[in-house]
């Protein structure tokens, strides 16, 4: 049967999102499956084939801290051809404990590729939505003080200091902050999005929701810190995650718990419609307060289209009009 409609999630074949593609895939037969990451060293598609029995899904190579390899995904995308795109993950994410790395271009890695590269992504792919399209963008709890995850407060100035941070903000425990501040961009561009979505282009029903999947011991979060934080998250913590949701937080989750919360977004028929809101597990719930404020929305979309569009006012003007 050839595919209706395409998937596409970004962080797709580890953890999360690997679960979550392999549920939607067993769900949804009639769905193309495309698992977008840097590499696939793990042959995440071919072992979603091999489980189900039926050749639902492939990888395709994408690095968010480089826009050109986003662009390039995208145009080959339009040349594939593939079945209407029902469906963008932007679950892809990334933290650096440490000192402060930057892309090729001198932005600041957790920006780029927790906000910049995703936000390209859907203005280059947005024509290829469906109408109906549901989008789904990977946040965390740990955008809000008010949740006291351990890590610190997230912190929004403006977007050209997050994408180009005074040298103060080089060391450790900065890094944790860029984290945290990331996934609340990730809000903000929600919110600034489905405002957009609903006043400009309504007649396509295209929703955008943001997605809390709780703290996951196990996932790969945690590849850039130091080995004994490696060995703690990806050993000692998963085998507690019962204890922990008792002594810490109900928001603990093996990766693929999380996942049937993430397809649930993605497919389920009793979100349908559903549009801006923010989801902690399979409940929508307030988000921080930061990340209400309009003024925060929109400075981070306006110097988001301009420094994607590099001072080409036609495709600025494009990605404003979201068509």
């Amino acid at each position: 049967m050839a595919p209706t409609g395409t998937v596409l999630i970004t962080g797709g074949t580890a953890n999360l999102g690997y679960h979550t593609a392999l549920r939607v895939a067993k769900e949804h037969p009639e769905y193309l499956i495309v698992l977008a990451s840097r590499s696939d060293k793990d042959h995440a598609a071919d072992s979603i084939n091999k489980t189900l029995g039926r050749e639902s899904a492939i990888f395709r190579p994408l690095d968010l801290a480089d826009l050109d390899s986003v662009r390039l995904f995208a145009e080959k995308w339009v040349s594939d051809k593939h079945p209407p795109l029902k469906v963008l993950l932007l679950n892809a994410g990334l933290q650096f404990p440490a000192e402060m790395q930057k892309n090729a271009a001198g932005i600041e890695k957790t920006f780029a590729i927790n906000h910049l590269g995703h936000a390209y992504l859907f203005h280059l792919l947005c024509p290829q939505l469906a109408d109906h399209a549901r989008i789904v963008i990977t946040s965390s709890g740990t955008h809000d003080p008010a949740q006291k995850t351990g890590l610190p407060d997230a912190y929004y100035n403006t977007a050209e200091e997050l994408a180009y941070p005074p040298p103060a903000s080089a060391k450790n425990p900065k890094g944790r902050q860029r984290y945290a501040t990331s996934k609340l961009c990730n809000i903000l561009w929600t919110y600034a999005l489905a405002r957009r979505l609903r006043e400009r282009i309504p007649e396509r029903h295209i929703t955008v929701n943001a997605f809390d999947p709780g703290l996951m011991p196990g996932s790969g979060l945690a590849r850039e810190a130091g080995a004994g934080e490696r060995f703690l998250w990806n050993k000692v913590l998963p085998c507690v995650i019962p204890v922990l949701r008792v002594a810490i937080s109900h928001n603990i989750y093996k990766p693929e718990e999380s996942a049937a919360n993430l397809a649930r977004l993605a497919v389920g028929a009793d979100v349908e419609g559903t549009s801006g809101e923010y989801f902690e597990g399979p409940k929508a719930i307030p988000s921080s307060t930061d990340s209400y404020d309009e003024k925060k929305q929109e400075d981070l979309w306006n110097w988001t289209v301009k420094h994607l569009a590099h001072g080409d006012v036609a495709l600025e003007e494009k990605f404003e009009q979201l068509k």
